[in-house]
């Protein structure tokens, strides 16, 4: 599995056809303000452990999670700003962000794609990560696969388009090394639900 590892600033395309496309950002958002925005988040988010059903026995989801609209007032400056910035970088106006801590090597997500009833057809998911660097796995459902071993680092940006939810998986496995703590912010359009809720 090809490991890329960039120091650059420019984007770099890592697939572009008829699967989708992957773009990748390092150097998003300067180091100061990547560090302000995860001791922020870190702090003051809604953090939440989730149970799921695996199989025949329900497991600890082996990460926090939390979400915000994108137009919710009452969320932290940290979010407010990312939302304003990604939503300028992009040229998208996302409803939607999530939020993923994960405190050590041992918090992780399976491979997956984002499931497509959640998202609005045709619109990128956008990915902002914070603290410590963690390695990212994609790869293609159908041949040829060339799996991807992504280490994405602090202020980075990745954007995944619509149709790489179809093609592909992504996933943050499980690691040995010393990783210290990760928060990324997953920004979506999603559907909107009764009420005007996302």
């Amino acid at each position: 599995m090809p490991q890329i590892t960039l120091f650059a600033t420019e984007p770099q395309v890592l697939a572009d056809d008829a699967r989708g496309r992957i773009a990748y950002e390092p150097g998003f958002v300067d180091p100061a303000t990547a560090r302000a925005w995860f001791e922020a988040i870190r702090e003051s988010a809604p953090w939440a452990a989730q149970r799921r059903q695996m199989y025949d026995r329900e497991v600890d989801v082996p990460r926090l999670t939390a979400r915000y609209a994108t137009d919710d007032a009452e969320a932290p400056g940290a979010i407010r700003d990312a939302v304003a910035r990604v939503g300028l970088h992009t040229g998208v106006a996302f409803t939607s962000v999530g939020l993923n801590f994960y405190r050590d090597g041992r918090d992780s997500v399976a491979m997956h794609n984002d499931h497509l009833h959640e998202l609005e057809s045709g619109f990128p998911i956008a990915l902002v990560s914070l603290g410590s660097a963690r390695r990212m796995t994609i790869r293609a459902k159908e041949p040829p696969r060339r799996p991807l071993a992504l280490d994405l680092e602090p202020g980075s940006l990745l954007l995944m388009s619509y149709e790489t939810q179809i093609h592909y998986l992504h996933g943050i496995p499980k690691t040995k090394e010393d990783v210290g703590p990760r928060i990324s912010l997953a920004f979506r359009v999603r559907p909107a639900q009764p009420g005007g809720r996302y």
